[in-house]
């Protein structure tokens, strides 16, 4: 149990922390889905419309350190090659 004051702030800091990064890595994962569901129905256009929209998410999340840089450079990678593979 946190005795001090500042011990106090920041298990308070650290709870709102943790919510305000779940919802941010939610909206990464979410992004991510969109894309691999337009790959899977085979649907090219939509496909690179909505990776248009995931990239500025993605990288915004490696800014604010929610995802590691080499994690989020893998997935743009993947997803870009399953688009292009696509017909």
């Amino acid at each position: 149990m946190a005795n001090t004051i500042q011990a106090k702030k920041r298990v308070r800091q650290n709870a709102r922390h943790y919510q305000h990064n779940t919802a941010l890595r939610s909206m990464y994962r979410t992004y991510i889905k969109n894309v691999v569901n337009a790959i899977q129905a085979k649907n090219k256009e939509e496909a690179k419309k909505v990776f248009a929209a995931a990239i500025p998410v993605i990288d915004r999340m490696v800014s604010k350190g929610i995802v590691h840089k080499n994690k989020a450079a893998r997935h743009k990678s993947r997803l870009t090659s399953h688009i292009k593979a696509m017909q």
